[in-house]
């Protein structure tokens, strides 16, 4: 329909609104494709760290899944840190809102606090608060705090293990194309 397309929105029609939101809604499985390259594009991340970024998001899933996570939280978990192919200072919030539509909101939240969360962890080491976390507990429900912590806790934060039985993205791939195959939330 690129013909009889508008140059602005305020000119526009219904119909054209109409094959805008079929072509969208054809085109959907493009979305995993794009956060698989971008995961993938993570193995290039090292930072200094034992393991690369891509290592790293995947021992992160593999932990939740093995800990029995359902799979909106173990793609999550996949995703976490996908904001560093952009900015690391704010990977968190990157993560969290392009996991907005498709997960639920306790593990939007999750996501979107996880660097304060994991900062007992470190935080000091960088003269930071290492109890950033607790700043969230006025906003956050008791679930959703619990969720974040054990998210940091028991997840990500020992997510750094070159030897560790981590498993491959292709493990992943069939549930990831299900979360973003359409938005939900």
């Amino acid at each position: 329909m690129t013909a009889d397309t508008f140059t602005r929105m305020d000119e526009s029609s219904a119909q054209q609104w109409s094959v805008i939101g079929n072509e969208t809604f054809a085109n959907q499985p493009r979305v995993a494709d794009s956060v698989l390259g971008m995961l993938r594009s993570l193995g290039m991340i090292t930072d200094g760290f034992a393991v690369d970024q891509l290592t790293h998001c995947l021992q992160t899933a593999t932990l939740a899944e093995r800990a029995g996570a359902d799979d909106e939280i173990v793609i999550a978990a996949l995703c976490h840190d996908i904001g560093k192919t952009v900015s690391v200072a704010n990977h968190p919030a990157i993560a969290a809102e392009m996991l907005k539509p498709y997960v639920r909101p306790s593990i939007y939240n999750m996501i979107r606090v996880h660097q304060d969360f994991q900062g007992r962890h470190y935080y000091g080491h960088f003269g930071m608060n290492p109890d950033a976390r607790e700043d969230h507990r006025a906003t956050l429900s008791t679930e959703d705090f619990s969720l974040a912590e054990q998210f940091a806790d028991e997840w990500d934060q020992i997510a750094f293990d070159p030897d560790y039985d981590t498993l491959p993205i292709e493990h992943f791939e069939e549930r990831l194309r299900g979360t973003f195959s359409q938005p939900r939330y």
